[in-house]
């Protein structure tokens, strides 16, 4: 396990599986990004470089604790656009915007974990050892995005090395949100070291990073794949003094 502290004392709430996910990243000066972070929250950054994730992968054998797999919440595509913060010592993942096809997982999670989801209309489908992928979002409560792309694994499966870039990106066991007051929460997870590959795409079409404001430019994204892997999530906590 790559895991750098102790997973919490208390039970966990909730199980996922995350299936055919690319890792879609572009690097961003701090200054561009800082800004937008919370306050109580440090952006995070290596070398004195920061990163902007566009993640589509799909959920699958989503349940809580004790609780069989529910229609319309145990399984969906999911695209996140997200980057990278501290607090308190425990690096973890903000999210600007998360796109999901369940419209009962979308209320779920922004109740219950505070995090901006949103209705899309979307479709994941495995083809010729690849996935064909299209996100159209379809809710108001943030700006239209489109996301339209090929892509798959082009390695053998690795694990990325503590101090790689890879590492930095991916193996993250916590997020941070905020809820309306401006408090903010982190919400631990766990899981295996990820199982990346390095990976191809064709992105015909991707709006979801201006719909946030961020213009990617020209350069090509650092990509990775991973097949699948099993998730634990515990229930938010509230950061102390925020």
């Amino acid at each position: 396990m790559t895991r750098p502290w102790p997973v919490p004392a208390r039970p966990w709430i909730m199980k996922q599986v995350w299936e055919d996910l690319l890792f879609a990243h572009w690097p961003f000066p701090p200054d561009a990004l800082a800004p937008l972070i919370p306050a109580g929250l440090e952006l995070d950054t290596y070398d004195g470089q920061a990163w902007l994730g566009v993640v589509p992968f799909r959920m699958s054998g989503v349940t809580l604790r004790g609780v069989p797999p529910l229609p319309g919440i145990s399984a969906f595509p999911e695209l996140n656009l997200r980057t990278y913060v501290t607090q308190g010592g425990k690096p973890g993942v903000y999210f600007f915007t998360l796109d999901a096809r369940s419209r009962l997982a979308v209320e779920t999670a922004r109740a219950w974990f505070h995090l901006p989801y949103v209705y899309a209309a979307m479709r994941s489908e495995r083809s010729q050892g690849g996935v064909r992928y299209v996100c159209e979002r379809r809710d108001r409560r943030a700006a239209a995005a489109y996301f339209d792309a090929d892509y798959l694994p082009v390695s053998d499966v690795f694990r990325a090395a503590p101090g790689t870039l890879a590492f930095w990106l991916t193996e993250r066991y916590c997020l941070y949100a905020v809820n309306r007051s401006g408090h903010i929460f982190r919400g631990e997870i766990n899981h295996e070291p990820w199982p990346l590959q390095e990976a191809q795409a064709t992105i015909r079409r991707n709006t979801i990073a201006a719909s946030s404001g961020f213009t990617l430019g020209d350069e090509a994204p650092l990509l990775h794949f991973a097949r699948k892997l099993s998730v634990r999530i515990w229930a938010l906590e509230r950061c102390r003094g925020h």
